[in-house]
Order: structure tokens, then sequence, then C-alpha cells
């Protein structure tokens, strides 16, 4: 059975005198920084360059587009019957009402729940660096993996759009055209996805290295 050490002897690389590569994660001599990572070739930094600065103006781009992106047409499908514009939300909306609850439930969760979310745990953990927060820091470096893995799954929209504009192409009976939703919702995905590359969730463990200090 492992005993969990006291708060006081957990330590980091930073009071070890050791640098971390943030692309393979080998531990190097602080005298690298700067040089070249033995293992991978990447510039060692002891923490990206301007992390909190680049990861607060990708946040706060995707923000802005995030309302533009639920509101605006998502595609419009032109047709003999006439023209339509589908935003994500009416989309939910025509899946819940033809009783497809569960694709419903799926593009809800997919295309509104996870960017939103996401984009609130960016903004604690980034205010929990500029803060120097030690509450939870271990949960809140789970909580920056989690976001990773799920960041990538927001792009379900876009790709149904592509999908069906592909394959709806019935000559002159209808058309579906990706609308200006589809470019915001994509530029949301990005911007996250680039947030949440930028910040370096090491930097959360620094105000333990402080206070340990």
């Amino acid at each position: 059975m492992s005993v969990p050490l006291p708060a006081a002897a957990v330590s980091t690389a930073t009071p070890m005198k050791l640098v971390s590569c943030h692309a393979c994660h080998l531990l190097s001599a602080q005298a690298l920084e700067g040089l070249r990572c033995p293992r991978c070739g990447t510039v060692l930094h002891r923490r990206k360059p301007d992390s909190v600065a680049r990861s607060w103006a990708f946040l706060i781009a995707a923000v802005i587009l995030y309302i533009p992106a639920n509101l605006l047409p998502m595609m419009t499908t032109q047709s003999v019957f006439g023209t339509s514009n589908d935003t994500v939300l009416s989309g939910i909306v025509y899946f819940w009402i033809s009783d497809s609850m569960a694709l419903a439930l799926l593009v809800l969760i997919a295309s509104v729940v996870v960017p939103l979310l996401k984009m609130m745990a960016l903004t604690m953990l980034l205010l929990s660096v500029q803060f120097r927060s030690t509450w939870r820091i271990r949960q809140q470096t789970r909580l920056y993996r989690l976001l990773e893995v799920i960041g990538r799954w927001s792009m379900l929209d876009i790709f149904v759009v592509a999908m069906l504009a592909a394959l709806v192409r019935a000559g002159k009976l209808a058309t579906i055209i990706p609308g200006p939703g589809a470019l915001a919702f994509a530029s949301v995905v990005v911007l996250t996805m680039l947030a949440s590359l930028s910040f370096d969730s090491r930097l959360l463990w620094d105000s333990l290295d402080e206070n340990n200090g």
C-alpha cells in the first residue's frame, strides 16, 4: 500500500534544478534551458513562452465567436421546395421533435455543452495561475488533461455538415451549402484547442513551489 507524502515533501522539477521538455517530457539539467532537447530536439524552456497571454488571447476570441456560432445558420439547404437555414439549436430541436432524442442529445453535448464547459474550465485554470492558487492542483492538472482529450469531439457538427454537403447532391433537386455558422463554430473549436495547447499546466505547480520554498 502506498503512503501519501506530506505536502512539504512533494517537489517538482524546478526546485531540483531540472527542466522538462514540453514535447517528450524528458527531464534535463536546467543549464540546458534554451538549447535543444537531447531526445526530440525541441527547444527547452522551463515554461512555454508567453503561455498565459497566448491562452487568454485564443480563449477570448473563442468566447466572442461562440455566440454567432450558435445563432448563425450552420447550413443552407436549397431545394425545389425553397431555401431553409438551420442553426445548431434548430437542428437540435428538429432531431428532438422527430423522436431522434439520442441524436439530439449527442449534438447538444458535442456542439454546445462541450465547447462551453471547455471555455469555462480554461478560464478557471488561467485564473488559478494568475492568482497563484494552490487549491486542488492535482485535480486541476487532471482537468487539463481531460480537456485535451474531449476537445476534438466538438468538431462533430462540422463533420456532419461536410458529409451532408458531399452526399446530398441531387442535381437540381437539393443542395446543401455550409453557412457562416459553420465557419464561426469551426473557429471556436480551433481557438479553444489552440488555447489549450498554449496553456502550460506546469504553471499550476509554480505556486506550490513558491509556498514550499
